[in-house]
């Protein structure tokens, strides 16, 4: 999942971006209207985390445009003001939710996992690959009925695999997705999390699924043609 956080208060956006990667969301960060505007018109996310007192553009604004641009991500408003006439501006701007700071982020988690629930997917919930099985709503793998338990960044990482399967990914479209817009960690994190992935999936089982395609990146084959 890879959400759009706009926050113009640096400890608040930091400790969304914490919280929400942990949860195993990838997450981009705007600082301030403008910059909103251009992520989310620019990126698809799944969900987008807006404040409303953002600089240079307000968050009504923003949600206003990105409507108008027909960017359809579920939107999330964030704000301190609480009175009925802000929330019905907020929804009225095209928001699909309104939370009121200070927050619980296990409740901002809840919202967020029923925006994105209700909100039509272009993929089935349940995606399996031969005997691999990967469900996105309760986050949990097995292959040939055993349970797999995999950190967020490997579900991730295999729900992409999964979504594409037999297609090549590139290096940089697994960052983009699984990571962040932004990401500047180290060059190898995506062969690391490869080899993780292949240590929990295949090698238990005995099986050749997750092909390295030399240059251009990764992709899930069917046992029986890997060897």
């Amino acid at each position: 999942m890879r959400v759009l956080v706009a926050e113009d208060q640096p400890k608040m956006a930091s400790l969304l971006r914490r919280g929400l990667e942990a949860d195993g969301y990838a997450v981009d960060c705007a600082g301030d209207g403008v910059d909103a505007l251009w992520y989310g018109t620019e990126w698809d996310y799944d969900v987008i985390i807006l404040d409303v007192g953002l600089p240079k553009m307000g968050g009504f604004e923003v949600c206003r445009k990105l409507r108008e641009r027909e960017r359809w991500a579920p939107v999330l408003m964030l704000t301190v003001r609480d009175t009925v006439t802000d929330r019905v501006a907020g929804l009225d701007s095209g928001a699909d939710d309104y939370l009121t700071k200070p927050f619980a982020f296990d409740e901002l988690l809840a919202r967020l996992r029923a925006l994105v629930r209700r909100t039509p997917a272009p993929r089935p919930p349940l995606l399996q690959w031969e005997d691999l099985v990967l469900d996105p709503a309760s986050k949990t793998v097995s292959r040939a009925g055993t349970p797999i338990e995999l950190s967020p960044k490997e579900f991730s990482l295999l729900h992409l695999l999964m979504s594409r399967a037999e297609v090549v990914v590139s290096r940089s479209e697994i960052l983009d997705h699984v990571w962040d817009f932004a990401y500047d960690g180290t060059s190898n994190i995506v062969d690391v999390y490869v080899r993780y992935l292949r240590n929990k999936i295949d090698r238990p089982f005995s099986r050749h699924t997750i092909e390295t395609v030399r240059g251009e990146g990764y992709r899930l084959i069917r046992d029986s043609a890997g060897g």
